[in-house]
């Protein structure tokens, strides 16, 4: 099996979850100084990118590998190509952090979800109370220059800062004051895996109103873990030929989250196959089977209603006949957990807002820390 690895400087854990990168700043020979504003400019590839399964991709920040181009779908390959789940974890000391990116497409924002949500940037600081949103960098064309905080006091911090969620990153630095210090940082969990999620839209971030507010960012920064996010919109779709891409990842749990872009007769036909593909290569590693969010306006629209029963009746069945079959370390999560029951939660009965994805992953995080505590046990018996 070809092993996969976060393209990231190795560190060492600390209490908080944090890894820090020994006490050697990035050499000032990696920066390229602005002569006029004084302020030195650090490539995020220099610092370490999070967030990536592979490092044979066609791009930089491409989240499939290159070979994947002749063998997924058009759609699934082009969706790939946008950073949706990564991130940059660094420290500095300096009073002041800048950020310029340059973005693949010139499609800023959707119509149901706002620029800073497709193709901003989004920072995010580590304190005693835990991490805290600090900037967003927000976007007016392909090529953006943005000071995010300026004025904070001399002291050395972690930042999280996630890249968009629906556009590519061609090139993306990050300036600092010429002066001020730089670390690499990563999340550097005991066994040093991240937890993989494969799913739809949802999955990828749509409608978040910046980065950092996905699900699957929050749980990251809740759980102290790195997250790949292979959310692919409207092509999640449990299909084998990404089934196989994603049982080359060593992960921690992964998280199959699909049922929005499936109807109940290809969940009944692609659950146990595709279960079957990931068990071939990790036989303990637990696996979570996502039902469908409730459709928020399922309560009047009979249509929506029927897709959701019919969705869940197939998964749960495919779930049964696997447990049934004494596949191990296999989990389930219902839909109606995913979001709230006041209807309030989404921009169009579907896609969460901030507010959704917050309760998304309050029904994610006890299944997941309960997936990694158990698979702990199994290894230490």
């Amino acid at each position: 099996m070809r092993q996969c690895r976060l393209l990231a400087v190795t560190l060492l854990l600390s209490f908080h979850g944090l890894s820090v990168a020994g006490e050697t700043p990035l050499q000032k020979s990696l920066a390229t100084v602005d002569p006029q504003t004084g302020v030195a400019w650090f490539d995020a590839r220099d610092i370490g990118v999070e967030g990536k399964a592979w490092d044979d991709t066609e791009a930089f920040y491409d989240r499939l590998p290159a070979r994947a181009k002749a063998v997924v779908r058009s759609p699934v390959w082009n969706l790939s190509r946008q950073t949706a789940g990564m991130c940059v974890r660094f420290a500095s000391n300096a009073p002041s952090l800048h950020v310029r990116w340059q973005l693949t497409s010139d499609r800023l924002a959707m119509a149901h979800m706002p620029a800073t949500g497709v193709s901003g940037v989004d920072l995010y600081v580590h304190t005693d109370d835990g991490w805290r949103w600090l900037a967003v960098g927000q976007p007016t064309a392909t090529a953006n220059d943005v000071r995010l905080i300026k004025d904070i006091a001399s002291k050395r911090r972690t930042y999280l800062l996630y890249l968009p969620l629906y556009n590519g990153v061609a090139s993306l630095e990050i300036g600092i004051p010429q002066g001020s210090k730089l670390w690499p940082q990563q999340v550097e969990p005991t066994d040093g895996k991240p937890i993989v999620f494969w799913g739809t839209s949802i999955t990828q971030g749509g409608c978040a109103s910046r980065p950092g507010m996905v699900h699957t960012a929050i749980l990251g920064r809740r759980l102290s873990r790195p997250i790949i996010n292979l959310g692919f919109s409207g092509n999640g779709k449990m299909e084998p030929e990404v089934a196989q891409l994603i049982a080359e990842i060593d992960a921690a749990a992964f998280v199959i989250d699909c049922l929005p872009n499936l109807k109940s007769e290809a969940v009944a036909k692609r659950t146990q196959p595709l279960v079957s593909i990931l068990r071939k290569q990790h036989s303990r590693t637990p696996i979570l089977l996502v039902e469908d969010r409730s459709y928020t306006n399922a309560f009047l629209i009979e249509r929506q209603r029927l897709r959701n029963q019919q969705s869940r009746v197939a998964l749960r069945s495919a779930f049964t006949e696997l447990q049934q079959a004494g596949v191990p370390a296999l989990y389930y999560l219902s839909g109606n957990e995913l979001l709230g029951s006041d209807g309030e939660d989404t921009v169009d009965g579907s896609h969460p807002t901030d507010l959704g994805f917050l309760r998304q992953a309050n029904a994610f995080e006890p299944v997941i820390r309960k997936m990694l505590e158990q698979k702990i046990q199994h290894v230490n018996q």
